[in-house]
């Protein structure tokens, strides 16, 4: 009898524990490690932060998952942790995970023909190629258009659909490869077009709460449908803990929030997007190794989701291993090469020696990880001078009317008015002041017609210097963002020279001003 007494208070002991622990919320913080308990150099990844910083790649943030948790993480200031960053296309690889819940759920199949959900959108003349075009071939990139006919759509026409399917089809769907962002929100169309739901709301609770993402945001076109193809805004450790999901076959907390077969089908080659290309130049870049739904076959046996100007998420699968990076570079190839060249020997096969004076040098590196300030100068007798004047400048592609600038205290506010509209901005000498704008940034996609009033106001960082007695250099950096815009003001008496570059032309273009103090 007693015997059977301690049985059941074990038992009712067991039953309370079990409850308890099934009760407590799970974690969605990824755990962190250092890099040779999981099998990784810290040498070696202090070498590719010192190559990086060499390179023409500016890097913004850095998440190094091996093992599901992090080696390494840094973010270079004025770029923070907790800040946003633009993904342009690596968008695509959410979009396709949208499709994937979607197929999960049975909303639609891969093989549904595209024009079957958009019969109030097609042209008079539904060709054999638009009639044959299938989900799937939106996914892999295979649509049949030719050229991408992206550009041309989203700066003038508000139904994005139905100027897709009026664009000419002239090759078999399914039969080649064409990068075509329109395609991709063609799939975010459809995904809300079964659920009722815009894509970043049917992600929510299917793919960002279980992976504890907050805060995301993402464009959409003027009738409220998500670009799909770009405009989806994440923190760096957000975009690792999605290539941690895929890495662990949708797998996460030990639940299947997306099974491990669509997870397989998603990051399998579809396309060979170079057939015709000799072997050796495309064993030489990561953009031939073929194309999947919406993911890059990349070289080493791993994949990736994929951003203009260097916004990566990369699995490598055969290393147990992810790399998230945000950045803006002129050569995104370049950008992937430092990973190939420095982070992928630098993991091994169990764990490392630890050696106490590294993983401290690699931790205050990390942690200390910065951009260049522009030079501290003391402001010369003309910042005086003009303080507080107006310069009215003559008519101009930007619209800008006048330029105004107050010096104080080792700070220039720098008044901006565009057709009646005026910006307000305050730069650091030689420091990053931050702050927020209303003043539209730079953006590679910025001429779309689509609703960009949640960007703003945009978090900015602000600095200035003197690059001689009359020259005044101002670099306002969009922070949530890749991208920056640089004045370069020439003085001479009561007259202004000034040249505008934004940063993703790589000094390519610019814009002159140019106007005087009116009397």
């Amino acid at each position: 009898m007693k015997t059977l007494r301690s049985y059941f208070l074990i038992l009712l002991i067991f039953s309370i524990l079990t409850s308890c622990t099934q009760n407590q919320p799970v974690s969605n913080t990824l755990p962190e490690s250092t890099p040779e308990a999981e099998g990784v150099s810290s040498s070696a990844i202090m070498t590719f932060l010192d190559s990086a910083a060499k390179s023409n790649n500016e890097l913004h943030g850095f998440v190094f998952l091996r093992h599901g948790k992090i080696v390494a993480k840094g973010w270079w200031s004025p770029y923070q942790p907790e800040l946003k960053h633009t993904l342009y296309s690596t968008s695509k690889s959410f979009t396709s995970t949208a499709v994937g819940f979607a197929v999960t759920e049975k909303l639609l199949t891969v093989e549904d023909k595209v024009v079957s959900f958009f019969p109030d959108d097609l042209p008079d003349t539904v060709s054999q190629f638009l009639s044959d075009m299938r989900v799937k071939d939106l996914l892999s990139m295979t649509a049949g258009m030719d050229p991408d006919p992206t550009s041309a759509l989203v700066g003038k026409d508000s139904n994005w659909v139905r100027a897709f399917l009026s664009t000419p089809v002239v090759n078999k769907p399914g039969s080649k490869f064409l990068y075509n962002t329109m395609a991709t929100y063609m799939l975010s169309a459809i995904v809300q077009k079964v659920t009722g739901e815009k894509i970043i709301d049917y992600l929510t609770p299917r793919l960002f709460t279980p992976l504890g993402i907050e805060g995301m945001d993402w464009e959409e076109d003027l009738r409220g449908i998500n670009t799909g193809g770009w405009g989806l805004r994440l923190k760096t450790e957000d975009m690792a803990k999605f290539g941690q999901l895929y890495l662990q076959k949708g797998k996460w907390n030990g639940k299947q929030i997306l099974p491990a077969e669509w997870i397989e089908e998603a990051t399998t080659s579809k396309i060979d997007q170079a057939p015709d290309m000799p072997r050796e130049k495309k064993d030489s870049s990561d953009w031939t190794q073929g194309y999947c739904y919406q993911f890059w076959r990349s070289r080493h046996n791993a994949f990736r989701a994929d951003g203009a100007f260097g916004q990566f998420i990369i699995v490598i699968p055969d290393e147990d291993a992810v790399i998230a990076i945000t950045a803006e570079t002129p050569d995104m190839q370049d950008e992937i090469n430092l990973v190939w060249e420095y982070l992928l020997p630098a993991m091994h096969e169990g764990k490392l020696e630890e050696d106490p004076r590294v993983t401290a040098e690699l931790k205050q590196k990390l942690s200390s990880l910065a951009l260049s300030n522009l030079p501290v100068t003391i402001d010369p007798a003309l910042a005086a001078e003009i303080s507080g004047k107006t310069y009215t400048l003559a008519p101009n592609s930007k619209n800008l009317e006048s330029l105004t600038f107050t010096f104080a205290n080792n700070e220039c506010q720098v008044t901006e008015v565009y057709s009646n509209i005026t910006y307000e901005n305050t730069f650091g000498s030689g420091t990053w002041r931050t702050g927020e704008t209303n003043k539209p940034g730079p953006s590679l996609v910025e001429g779309a017609k689509t609703n960009k009033a949640f960007l703003y106001p945009a978090k900015i960082a602000a600095s200035y210097t003197w690059k001689d007695n009359n020259t005044l250099e101002l670099v306002l950096r969009y922070i949530e963002s890749p991208h920056t815009e640089t004045l370069i003001c020439r003085f001479e008496h009561d007259k202004i020279e000034a040249d505008l570059l934004k940063s993703q032309a790589f000094g390519k273009q610019k814009v002159t001003f140019a106007g005087s103090v009116k009397k």
